[in-house]
């Protein structure tokens, strides 16, 4: 039947981009012997004004009289096929950023891709070529997580630039495939630039960050993705930056993006971002003027009503020439010929792709080994973990443990197999366990019945596993998270109340460990609870086999290895203002307060150590890179794996220099009593600093290097990090 519906998809593929219909043959666009470039002019040129303005927008209509079918630019992925029926979840994104894994990020993008394909052509059987049916993605989310209250931060790679790159460059390799002449998918990097909340500011904040934090923090990862994984498009956000709204910014997309990384893609608006031209930021006074704004600023696609209600009028009143919208649209349209749409079936490899990939058993273990792999184990006092699994009564509770929402996050796709916290536990211990569940605790909300025995049913457990944390609901954009009261933001970042004093209602009752389970896409403070637990997890929204990872993790199965990839602060009060974009005092490179949570910090059922350091040279040499060798030993008895760091810090701070910058990382995996050598390399574009003046600068003087498996801060060895092997090196 499957191989029946391939056959199927291709041919109405065929049919539809008319390659090889007759009625094509005077229409050189379709010819696959001449470049991109030259069928993207052809076909512009043989268009009217008002079907150029018409595809401009993210539904383009079809033009029958040139074949050229309708189709829906707007798409998500960013953590799976989304808002498009039966899909592979995987784990957020945040989730994903704390395997630190980039291997892995790329086979989880490649899975996504995959299923892209298998499923555009599906829909193309069906005549589905609406919104979200296409293979033009608006992933990955490659703004720094600088504010543990911004909803959106789940759907970031944290708070440190490099992480960023490394993880968001390998996502977008695997969207895109490696054929030289076809595009898999097309992804893009949003939201350019300077963009992470708050969520009700947005559509008329202006951020003014210094040139040091414009350069060292925020662009970082999406020049990584634009000059190493060359993303096919970019998103411009709905902030302004420096007085421009970043839709307009002559700063951002013709000097940065274009002239300096030499982008070549499209350039698609935040949705209904144009609007905000007039409406939020006050620079236009005229839907037509917004629409010649954005088009003469180098926005391709608007994803939104400006171009179709207005560039008509911006171009009848002489505010743009038709020469700028011709040009626009070629740009535009190369994407749609490198995702093969103009040409015979046949020529493009990924239309041999199957629908069996779509929530296929490979992708669906790949799901849990990424969950298994972003748990993080913050505490485990006594070794209380791993439980066995013929532990007598075990008792799962908390308003998250027969939960799918929390599994998924959000911008997520549907699957049939979410597995829930309970639903693993339930399969993994003995059938001669008294497993005993209740909820205990609403999410949000104070409980209404004052008679809650969930409490007392701690006093007769081996263990409670408590899960609690927050959801989508709570955490998210400044539409979909209705348990907000900040339009997505989180106004506090400790647990809501009400479980907040379940748990100590637990630990007051309790006869075995109390294990805490948290769900979140953000940082939590747990500052009440964490003498209380006696060991902590943290899962994040582990995706549609999260209950099955926790079990595995909870019995052993699996040895945790996530690893932090942001700072846990003990307060806001730690922290400067939210709408405050300075990086003074936010993220582990320039937080001097004690963290309740380190960057970089996780733990495991074993114990890793650090020996014997070597760099490949005492001085460092301008834009030369470093290599790291250091001896890492597995002491336990059990297989593990850790991520092995490399930081700078320098031993006398100048310029607003970072406390410490994550310069190297990698992943490794080691078998009880092994030794390996692990050799790191810091390239010399990563040693660079931007000083006040936002110029490009080697650094100056001395810097001492530490290698271990976290943050080096007094924090991380108090919570029982490997201590770190350092050394010296003069710049």
């Amino acid at each position: 039947m499957l191989k029946k519906l391939t056959v199927l998809a291709l041919f109405l593929i065929s049919q539809l981009t008319n390659a090889t219909d007759k009625n094509t043959a005077q229409q050189v666009w379709f010819d696959p012997d001449i470049s991109f470039a030259q069928r993207a002019n052809l076909l512009v040129n043989a268009m009217t004004v008002d079907e150029k303005i018409a595809q401009l927008s993210h539904a383009t209509p079809a033009i029958a009289r040139l074949n050229v079918p309708q189709y829906n630019w707007w798409n998500e992925a960013l953590h799976g096929i989304a808002r498009n029926g039966k899909a592979t979840i995987f784990p957020q994104a945040i989730g994903l950023a704390a395997t630190f894994d980039p291997d892995l990020a790329h086979q989880v993008a490649s899975a996504i891709s995959d299923e892209a394909r298998a499923k555009y052509a599906i829909a193309q059987s069906i005549g589905n070529q609406g919104q979200y049916a296409g293979l033009t993605f608006w992933t990955p989310n490659v703004n720094i997580f600088r504010d543990p209250r911004w909803g959106r931060g789940q759907e970031t790679y944290g708070e440190d630039p490099f992480l960023t790159a490394q993880m968001g460059t390998a996502f977008v390799k695997g969207l895109q495939g490696d054929d030289p002449k076809y595009l898999k998918s097309a992804g893009v990097a949003k939201h350019f630039a300077v963009h992470s909340g708050p969520e009700s500011l947005r559509h008329h904040f202006d951020v003014e960050p210094s040139q040091k934090d414009l350069y060292e923090t925020y662009l970082p990862a999406f020049e990584a993705l634009v000059t190493q994984a060359k993303v096919a498009g970019v998103m411009c956000a709905y902030n302004a930056v420096n007085g421009e709204p970043a839709c307009a910014s002559a700063q951002l997309l013709d000097g940065i993006l274009k002239k300096q990384w030499g982008f070549h893609g499209y350039i698609v608006s935040d949705c209904g971002a144009l609007n905000d031209f007039q409406a939020g930021h006050k620079v236009t006074k005229s839907g037509p003027e917004s629409a010649a704004l954005a088009l003469q600023s180098g926005v391709n696609l608007n994803c939104g009503s400006t171009y179709e209600h207005f560039l008509k009028a911006a171009l009848e009143q002489n505010l743009v020439p038709l020469e700028l919208i011709d040009q626009r649209l070629t740009q535009l349209l190369m994407i749609r010929f490198q995702l093969g749409f103009f040409d015979p079936a046949g020529l493009n490899p990924y239309n041999e792709v199957t629908p069996d990939v779509i929530h296929s058993p490979e992708h669906i273990n790949l799901s849990r080994d990424v969950a298994r792999k972003s748990i993080v184990l913050l505490k485990n006092d006594n070794h209380v973990l791993p439980l066995s699994k013929d532990i007598k009564v075990p008792y799962v509770t908390g308003p998250f443990a027969a939960s799918s929402d929390m599994l998924i996050g959000n911008y997520y796709g549907i699957s049939d197999s979410l597995v829930s916290v309970l639903e693993g536990i339930a399969g993994k211990v003995s059938l001669g366990s008294s497993l005993n569940y209740r909820s205990g605790s609403l999410p949000f909300h104070n409980n209404i019945n004052p008679l809650n025995w969930a409490p007392q049913v701690a006093k007769t457990a081996d263990a409670v596993i408590a899960v609690v944390g927050v959801s989508a609901d709570m955490e998210g954009e400044e539409v979909d998270a209705i348990a907000s009261a900040d339009r997505g933001d989180r106004v506090a970042i400790t647990l809501p109340q009400n479980q907040v004093d379940y748990v100590k209602q637990l630990a007051a009752h309790k006869k075995g460990p109390l294990i805490l389970v948290v769900a979140a896409g953000s940082p939590v403070d747990i500052s009440d609870l964490e003498p209380l637990a006696d060991a902590i997890l943290w899962i994040w929204y582990p995706g549609e086999q999260g209950g099955n990872a926790v079990a595995d993790v909870l019995f052993g199965d699996t040895n945790p290895s996530g690893h932090l990839p942001l700072t846990f602060v003990k307060s806001i009060d730690d922290l400067p203002p939210f709408d405050d974009y300075a990086m003074t005092g936010r993220t582990y490179k320039f937080l001097e307060k004690a963290p309740l949570y380190p960057f970089g910090f996780g733990r495991s059922y074993t114990e890793f150590s650090f020996n014997d350091l070597t760099v490949s040279q005492g001085k460092a040499i301008e834009g030369e890179a470093l290599t790291l060798s250091v001896e890492v030993e597995n002491r336990g008895d059990i297989a593990g794996e850790t991520v092995v760091q490399a930081y700078l810090s320098p031993i006398a701070r100048m310029n607003n220099e970072a406390i410490s910058s994550l310069k190297s990382f990698k992943r490794i995996h080691l078998a009880p009593k092994e030794t390996r050598w692990v050799e790191l390399t810091i390239q010399g574009k990563d040693l660079y600093q931007v000083n006040n003046a936002g110029e490009t600068v080697w650094p100056q003087g001395r810097y001492s290097l530490a290698v271990g498996d976290s943050l080096p801060s007094p924090r991380s060895l108090e919570l029982g990090a490997a201590p770190h092997q350092r050394l010296e090196i003069k710049f």
